[in-house]
Order: structure tokens, then C-alpha cells, then sequence
């Protein structure tokens, strides 16, 4: 136990460092403006327009389950 009380600055150094950027974030309005952004992009996600770019991106995404279907 020779550097307790070293691991305990550290910890508490990095406990203020963590609860100061968590207070900036809220101050700032941070989670509001990610949670608009997360639900745009699940509302685009579920899409028709975004299906269908992703299926024209990928269209071999299903080519290993038929060929294993058909096999």
C-alpha cells in the first residue's frame, strides 16, 4: 500500500475532470442536440428512400442466405 495515496489523487483528479465535462455537456445542451440527431437519423433509417439506397449499395448482402437456401 505504498501508493494509496497516489491511485486516490488520480481518482479523484479524474472523478472532477469527468463531472466537469458531464456539467459542460449539459450546460451546452449537448444530449438535446445528439437525441435530434440520433432520432433524424433512425426516421431516415426506417425509410423506404434509405432502404432502398441501401439495398442499391449492397445487393449482395442476401446472396449467401439464398445460395444456402437453394442449396
Amino acid at each position: 500500500m505504498k501508493f494509496l495515496n497516489w491511485y486516490l489523487k488520480i481518482g479523484v483528479v479524474s472523478a472532477l475532470v469527468g463531472a466537469s465535462m458531464e456539467l459542460f455537456m449539459i450546460k451546452t445542451g449537448f444530449y438535446d442536440k445528439v437525441t435530434v440527431l440520433e432520432s433524424e437519423k433512425r426516421a431516415w433509417e426506417s425509410s423506404p428512400e434509405a432502404q432502398s439506397v441501401n439495398e442499391a449499395l449492397n445487393p449482395w448482402r442476401h446472396h449467401d442466405s439464398e445460395v444456402k437456401e437453394n442449396a
